[in-house]
C-alpha cells in the first residue's frame, strides 16, 4: 500500500513535530530557571541568616557587630565568601586526597535537594511528592557520612573523633525527628508537605499543629537544633576538645562548604517547623473572614502573582521568627557534654517521642472507629 502525502500534510506533520519539541524545550527551560531561582534565593537567604547571627550575637553580647561591608554590614557575609573563594586550598601530607575532597560536597548536596520539596505557596514547589517529608529525611540522613569521610581523609585524630562525634549525634536525634514527623504524618493522613498544610488550613491558625502536637514541636525543635549541630549540641566542633573537629585540616572554599551546609540545614530546619507545626504559607484566622483571609484576598487570576508574593513572605517570616529562637539559643545557652548530648537523645527524647507517637495513632484510630 503506497501513501500519498501533500505538501499541506507534510507541512502539517512537521509544525506538530516542532510544537511538541518546542513545549519540551519550554519544559526543560522552566525546569533550570525553577532550580536556578531556588538556589539563588536559598544562597541569598544564607547570607541573611549570617548576618542576622552576626548582628544578634553582637546584641547579646553589646557589640556593634558588622557595619562597614555595606549599609548596616549587610554584604558582609559575601566579603567573607569571595575571600575563602580566593584562598589557597591545602591538602594535608598522607590524606586520602578523595574523601577529603568529596566530604565537604556530600554535605552540602543533599541539603540542597531538601528544598525540592518545600512548599514556599499553594503552588510554589518544585516536586510535590507522595513522599517529601520522608525524602527530606532520608537525604538529610546522607550529611553525616560526609562529615566522617572528611573527618576520617584528613589524617588527623581531631578530625576523625569530629566525624564519629558528627554520625554518633546525627542518629542518636534522627529517630525521635522522624517519629514526630510520623506524628504529623498519621495527624494529615498524608506524607506530602503540601497536604500537611492543606490540612491544617481548614480551621486557620486554631488548626496548626502546634497546638495539636506541642509535645512534638518541643522535641522536633530540639531534634532539629541538634541535627544542625548548633549549640549547645555543637559537639563535633567543640574547639576547646577538638581544635575545629572535622574540619580542622580544611581551608578555602572546602572550609566555606561546611559553613554553607550548616546554615542551609537551619534554614531548612526551621522551614520545615514552619510547614509541619506552623501552617507553612496559611495565615488564615477563624471568625474573621475579611481581614484574617490573608492569602485569599485577591480571587481573581490577575492577582496570582500578589497570592503568591503574599504566600513567600508568610512562610519566611515563620522560619526566620524560629531562627530568630535558634541564634538567641545558640548565644545563651552552654555546651553540653557528649555523654549528656547522648543521654538527652537516647534516654528521654526518644522514649517521649515515641509515646507520642503511640498517643497520636491510639487517638487516630478511635476517631476512625
Amino acid at each position: 500500500m503506497v501513501l500519498d502525502i501533500t505538501g499541506v500534510e507534510k507541512q502539517g506533520i512537521i509544525l506538530i513535530y516542532e510544537s511538541e519539541l518546542s513545549k519540551e524545550l519550554i519544559e526543560l527551560l522552566w525546569i533550570i530557571v525553577s532550580i536556578l531561582t531556588t538556589l539563588v534565593g536559598v544562597t541569598l537567604g544564607v547570607l541573611v541568616i549570617v548576618w542576622l547571627e552576626r548582628k544578634i550575637s553582637a546584641g547579646i553580647q553589646q557589640r556593634i557587630g558588622p557595619e562597614y561591608a555595606g549599609p548596616l554590614g549587610i554584604i558582609q557575609a559575601l566579603a567573607d565568601g569571595i575571600k575563602l573563594l580566593l584562598k589557597e586550598d591545602i591538602i594535608p601530607a598522607r590524606s586520602d586526597i578523595w574523601l577529603f575532597g568529596v566530604g565537604p560536597a556530600i554535605v552540602v548536596i543533599p541539603v540542597f535537594l531538601s528544598y525540592l520539596v518545600i512548599p514556599f505557596g499553594k503552588n510554589i514547589i518544585l516536586a510535590d511528592l507522595g513522599i517529601g517529608v520522608f525524602f527530606w529525611i532520608a537525604v538529610s540522613s546522607i550529611a553525616p557520612l560526609g562529615l566522617l569521610m572528611a573527618g576520617y581523609g584528613s589524617n588527623n585524630k581531631y578530625s576523625f573523633l569530629g566525624g564519629l562525634r558528627a554520625a554518633a549525634q546525627s542518629i542518636s536525634y534522627e529517630i525521635p525527628l522522624a517519629s514526630c514527623v510520623l506524628s504529623i504524618s498519621l495527624l494529615s493522613n498524608s506524607l506530602s508537605t503540601v497536604d500537611i498544610v492543606n490540612a491544617q488550613s481548614k480551621y486557620g491558625i486554631l488548626g496548626w499543629n502546634l497546638w495539636r502536637q506541642p509535645i512534638g514541636f518541643i522535641i522536633f525543635s530540639i531534634s532539629s537544633l541538634a541535627e544542625c549541630e548548633r549549640l549547645p549540641f555543637d559537639l563535633p566542633e567543640a574547639e576547646e576538645e577538638l581544635v575545629a573537629g572535622y574540619q580542622t585540616e580544611y581551608s578555602g572554599i572546602k572550609f566555606g562548604l561546611f559553613y554553607v551546609g550548616s546554615y542551609l540545614n537551619l534554614l531548612v530546619s526551621s522551614l520545615f517547623v514552619t510547614i509541619l507545626y506552623l501552617g507553612g504559607w496559611d495565615l488564615s484566622i477563624p471568625l474573621f473572614p475579611i481581614s484574617g483571609q490573608i492569602t485569599w484576598i485577591f480571587t481573581n487570576g490577575t492577582f496570582d502573582i500578589i497570592n503568591a508574593i503574599i504566600s513567600i513572605i508568610i512562610t519566611l517570616t515563620k522560619a526566620y521568627l524560629f531562627l530568630f529562637v535558634s541564634i538567641m539559643t545558640r548565644w545563651t545557652l552552654p555546651r553540653v557534654r557528649i555523654d549528656q548530648l547522648l543521654d538527652l537523645g537516647w534516654k528521654f527524647l526518644l522514649p517521649v517521642a515515641l509515646g507520642n507517637l503511640l498517643l497520636t495513632a491510639s487517638s487516630q484510630t478511635l476517631l476512625l472507629d
